[in-house]
């Protein structure tokens, strides 16, 4: 009989890797797996549950609230508040820090996430997903979590992952021992491993681009764009352009085949429009861990230490050769 690895059983077997280990990460990550449950069969049902249109608000971005972001973070709260194993949270829906309810016990490991990202192609039947993000605190133990837990630069993350609620519903996440990606069975409503030990090719052929931004760029990624456009069979050019709009599902098919997802600084967003928190950080942690790369035009995605709870940043993720192009574009070393 094959072997059926579930997302339980594969971190308890790299929990054992770790003689110190208390198994707090473990029930951590269950609990975290049952939200993105109870996220994913009401996405798969929302037109039937009445979760899809606009809940008529805006959030801390000024974006439109849809229902089913409302729903996905109050789930993740939800799941996630009474473990005892958090000590503070950080949803891209919320302006400051969520505080673990009195009533529960304190833990020591902090939690920022992106409940639904690409929640704007809800009503239009597009694959949309959950980003997340775990640390270790740096305050006190046993004592409420504060903002300083949760402006710690990438590289201390633990733990970083991301849903796709598509044809099927997809985990997949790192601990810094590799990539490691989960389907949802829905027969028995598990995650089994289906993608073990992902790595994304150096180079790849497909960009992802906003390109309705093309007159706001710089110069540079003007040229850089307009480089992989032209045809150069020696090169592999040019590259194919794919673009969904949900930076989920974009960087997902970018992660299993090969190239980059980009979305720059522009003149209408100068400092860039993703979120270095919720949506830059775990991505480049996973990235990294399956052999890519991730910066801002100019550093190591993870090297930034944050100074605001929804801080933005460029970002240029993927394959490691196409983000070291992209790189020398910015730096003027190729015309």
């Amino acid at each position: 009989m094959q072997k059926i690895v579930t997302l339980t059983r594969h971190i308890i077997e790299e929990q054992r890797k770790h003689p110190t280990a208390t198994g707090e990460f473990t029930n951590l990550i269950n609990d975290l797996a049952f939200a993105i449950k109870l996220i994913s069969y009401n996405t798969n049902k929302a037109g039937l549950l009445g979760v899809l249109g606009e809940a008529g608000t805006t959030n801390v971005q000024g974006e439109q609230v849809k229902k089913l972001d409302v729903f996905a973070h109050e789930t993740m709260f939800r799941a996630l508040d009474h473990g005892g194993h958090l000590c503070v949270m950080g949803s891209e829906e919320e302006e400051k820090p969520i505080a673990i309810p009195k009533q529960f016990p304190i833990g020591k490991y902090v939690i920022l996430f992106d409940p639904l990202d690409g929640s704007s192609n809800i009503d239009a039947n597009v694959s949309v997903g959950t980003i997340f993000s775990i640390y270790r605190r740096v305050t006190p133990d046993g004592t409420p979590g504060t903002l300083e837990d949760l402006l710690q630069p990438g590289s201390e993350q633990i733990c970083a992952g991301y849903v796709v609620y598509g044809s099927s519903t997809m985990l997949v996440y790192t601990t810094g021992n590799g990539v490691h990606g989960f389907t949802l069975d829905p027969s028995y409503g598990e995650f089994v491993l289906s993608h073990p030990d992902i790595k994304i090719p150096k180079k790849g052929k497909i960009y992802s681009v906003n390109e309705s931004n093309f007159d706001y760029w710089d110069q540079e990624i003007k040229n850089y764009v307009h480089y992989i456009k032209q045809i150069d069979p020696a090169s592999g050019r040019p590259m194919n352009s794919r673009y969904i709009g949900s930076m989920v599902s974009d960087f997902h098919r970018n992660l299993l085949y090969g190239g980059i997802f980009l979305y720059p600084a522009s003149q209408r967003s100068p400092k860039g429009k993703l979120r270095l928190a919720y949506e830059a950080n775990p991505m480049a942690f996973i990235i990294e861990q399956a052999g890519g790369k991730a910066s801002d035009g100019q550093r190591r995605i993870m090297d930034i230490v944050p100074t605001e709870l929804h801080q933005r940043t460029p970002l240029f993720i993927g394959s490691e050769e196409d983000v070291n192009m992209v790189e020398e574009f910015i730096r003027g070393e190729r015309p």
